[in-house]
């Protein structure tokens, strides 16, 4: 077999969705499993003495009893806001105008802006990331800088020039005209090229005017295999500014309604404060939700509360965002850990299965990239991360007394950080390896 890998060790799956079958009934858990990779791709997974018995001469990487599982998928992430991370002290609105605009202005300076995308991308894949929807900048270069970053490693990733044309400094703002010209030329330059998506990009309705959210829906339109993402009732002053711009519209999402900004592969971050017609235009447009918890809970948005939006027969699909910089970890694991609090905080138990569906599957299935990443099956890409189950001492004493897989997994979701990384393999190839976490 040509360029063909065996990986060995605990293998999970997911065969169902969680939340429509019941955790126990949605995976396949192989305790001493393999994964067959060949020419990038998955060609079968089972158990080990199956896998390596019927494969003939091909290389086998034994990773013990650490876990072999889909990379992690993060369907809302602004990779310029990486240097204000951990900022202090201010809301959604402030934020933009102390933090997130003065360091955007910088992304004119293309090697500026390749400096940061190579950063954010080495800490995805030390975190296990291997797929994410991304925020550039206004500036045309921050896109060209990323897609050349992603292209070098091999990644799946889409990412869009924010479109900009009120409401924040000259230097950020284009118009619709440059706007809708810019991004149709990056499209043409970067979509589908390698693994590379473009993503539409409006940053949110009050940064654009109605023509450029027209033009917006428009270039959607004419490219309709392209994602389309922004933000949507993430805090309660950004709602009422909507109102005050769009009178004459029902709501939030209306707006985005209105410009042809909805539908399958619509991104929406955040979702949290939305009305009952909101949640059912959601579902009827097949359009998806962001749930970004760790950066809710930072910059003091509100409680999104997932058991609504999963109940009364009206499922929306979901992703995990880790929406950094607002976010304030590029950990999935802290995202996921988020997202149990926060649930716990709706009274409702989101159960492990749930969190690393979301944060693999349902990210996947945002993207639009469901039957290409996000789950360990043939045929599917093989982005493949190795968990180290035992990364600490504290989560190893812990799980000496789990019960099953989930209730590892939940001791993973709460207390593991970057160091349960033992490998990140993208498209076959190991790119991020973990030497001290054996």
């Amino acid at each position: 077999m040509k360029n063909a890998l065996i990986l060995k060790g605990q293998t999970l799956s997911f065969s169902e969705n969680p939340f429509d079958v019941g955790p126990e009934n949605s995976t396949k858990h192989y305790t001493d499993g393999a994964v067959l990779i060949e020419n990038g791709k998955i060609q079968n997974v089972g158990p080990s003495e199956e896998i390596i018995g019927n494969s003939g001469n091909v290389t086998v990487v034994d990773y013990g009893s650490h876990l072999i599982t889909a990379g992690f998928i993060d369907c809302h992430a602004h990779y310029p806001q990486i240097p204000i991370i951990a900022s202090y002290g201010e809301q959604l609105l402030e934020w933009l105008e102390k933090y997130t605009f003065p360091v955007e202005s910088r992304f004119c300076d293309k090697k500026y802006a390749r400096s940061v995308a190579d950063l954010f991308l080495k800490e995805c894949l030390k975190n296990g990331i291997t797929s994410s929807s991304v925020y550039a900048t206004v500036h045309q270069v921050s896109v060209d800088a990323f897609f050349e970053a992603t292209s070098e490693l091999g990644l799946r990733m889409a990412c869009g020039k924010v479109m900009m044309d009120r409401n924040a400094p000259d230097s950020l703002c284009d118009t619709p005209q440059i706007a809708y010209d810019q991004s149709k030329e990056l499209i043409k330059k970067w979509h589908g090229i390698g693994r590379n998506l473009y993503a539409i990009t409006p940053r949110f309705a009050p940064t654009s005017s109605q023509q450029q959210l027209e033009i917006a829906g428009a270039l959607w339109k004419e490219y309709p295999s392209v994602l389309m993402q922004t933000h949507l009732a993430e805090n309660s002053k950004e709602i009422s500014w909507v109102t005050q711009l769009f009178p004459d519209l029902p709501d939030y999402f209306g707006v985005y309604e209105k410009f042809g900004l909805v539908g399958q592969g619509a991104i929406f971050g955040h979702g949290i404060h939305l009305n009952e017609r909101e949640k059912s235009a959601l579902q009827e447009s097949s359009s998806s939700i962001a749930h970004c918890p760790t950066s809710n809970m930072f910059i003091g948005s509100g409680l999104f509360d997932i058991s609504k939006l999963n109940s009364d027969g009206r499922p929306i699909t979901i992703g995990l965002g880790t929406d950094i910089a607002g976010g304030s970890s590029l950990s999935m694991f802290a995202t996921m850990k988020t997202a149990y609090e926060t649930a716990q905080l709706c009274n409702y138990s989101l159960h492990p299965a749930q969190a690393w569906y979301l944060a693999t599957i349902g990210s996947a299935s945002a993207m639009k990239l469901e039957n290409c990443v996000g789950n360990l099956l043939p045929g599917m890409e093989a982005d493949i991360i190795i968990i180290n189950l035992c990364s600490t001492p504290l989560i190893q004493q812990r799980i000496e007394k789990a019960y099953d897989i989930w209730d590892i997994l939940f001791a993973q979701i709460i207390l593991a950080d970057e160091r349960a990384i033992r490998a990140t393999y993208v498209d076959g190839k190991c790119v991020f390896n973990n030497n001290n976490s054996e």
